[in-house]
C-alpha cells in the first residue's frame, strides 16, 4: 500500500494528463458513434443493474474479478459524469505521465483525423500461458461464449475511446464468465483477459492492439514488473521510457516506488512536461 501524502502528491503530478483524458471537452470533441439519448439510456440501465448492487466500495484483489468490477464501475461513473468525456485512461498509483497535457491531447486528437478515435489496449493471442489461463476456471467453463481461439491477453492499463467504454459497461455475456472463481489461482488473472477478449470480439479494428503504458519486465518477481527507485531516475530514463516501436510514444510508465515522488517532481517541469 502507499501512504496518503504520496497518493495526494502523485495525484497533483498526474492532474493535467488525467484531467485531459477524462475531460477532453476542454477542446472541441469529435462526434460519438452512438446518439446521446440511446447512450444515456444504456448507461442508466447499467447504473441501476450493476452499480446499485455493488453499493459500498470493497477491496480489490489481484487474481480475482474484483479488479474488472472496479474498472467497469469507474468507466460507468466517468461516462455518466459528462457526455463530452471522450477518452478514459486506467492507470495505477504507481504510474507516472511521460508527456505534457498538450502533447497527449495532440496525439489522441490529431487535427487531420476525421474518423472515430481508436482505443489503446494491448490485445495478444500468442502468449505461452494462454491455455493455462483459459482453463483456470475449468476446461469447458468459458464455452460457448469464449472459445479458446477468441481468448486474448493484454495489459490491464489502457486508454479507451468512448465507444469502447460503452461496450465494456454494457457487457453482460462475457462478464458472467469472467466473474466466475478460478480453480487454479496460479493461472488466474482475469483483469488481463476480460478487456482484450471483449474488445477483440466486438471491434478488433477499432483498437490499436498495444498499450500506451510502458512497463519493464526485466527481473520481474511473482508476476510483478520492475519497480523503479529514486537512484534510477534521470532525464535519460524518461526519454528512454517514451520510446515505442508503434506509431505512438508511450504516455505513461510503471512501476515507480513512493519515494520516487520528489525526484519526479524535481524533473517534471523541465523534462516530463517538456516535449
Amino acid at each position: 500500500m502507499f501512504n496518503a501524502p504520496f497518493a495526494l502528491s502523485l495525484a497533483l503530478l498526474l492532474s493535467f494528463p488525467l484531467l485531459f483524458l477524462f475531460a477532453p471537452h476542454i477542446l472541441p470533441p469529435k462526434h460519438a458513434r452512438i446518439s446521446l439519448p440511446d447512450e444515456l439510456d444504456d448507461i442508466a440501465l447499467f447504473r441501476r443493474a450493476t452499480l446499485a448492487s455493488l453499493d459500498g466500495g470493497g477491496k480489490t484483489q489481484r487474481a480475482s474479478p474484483t479488479l474488472i468490477s472496479a474498472a467497469r464501475r469507474l468507466l460507468a461513473t466517468a461516462l455518466l459524469d459528462d457526455p463530452s468525456n471522450s477518452y478514459f485512461a486506467l492507470v495505477s498509483q504507481y504510474c507516472i505521465p511521460l508527456h505534457s497535457f498538450t502533447y497527449m491531447y495532440g496525439t489522441l486528437f490529431p487535427k487531420s483525423s476525421s474518423t472515430l478515435f481508436p482505443s489503446f489496449i494491448e490485445i495478444s493471442s500468442d502468449q505461452p500461458v494462454l491455455w493455462d489461463r483459459y482453463i483456470a476456471r475449468g476446461e469447458n467453463v468459458m464455452l460457448p461464449e469464449v472459445p479458446f481461439d477468441r481468448f486474448r491477453a493484454g495489459s490491464q492499463f489502457f486508454v479507451l475511446a468512448r465507444q469502447h467504454a460503452l461496450v465494456v459497461v454494457r457487457d453482460r455475456r462475457l462478464w458472467r464468465k469472467f466473474r466466475l472463481p478460478c480453480l487454479n489461482q496460479d493461472s488466474c488473472y482475469p483483469e488481463e483477459h476480460y478487456f482484450p477478449t471483449l474488445l477483440s470480439m466486438e471491434d478488433p479494428d477499432g483498437c490499436t492492439h498495444y498499450t500506451l503504458t510502458r512497463v519493464n519486465w526485466t527481473g520481474s518477481v511473482g508476476g510483478h514488473p520492475h519497480m523503479y527507485r529514486p537512484e534510477e531516475l534521470s532525464p535519460s530514463l524518461i526519454y528512454e521510457l517514451r520510446l515505442s516501436n508503434s506509431s505512438y510514444s508511450f504516455m505513461f510508465a510503471r512501476k515507480f516506488s513512493p519515494d520516487c515522488l520528489q525526484p519526479l517532481l524535481d524533473i517534471a517541469g523541465k523534462v516530463i512536461f517538456q516535449d
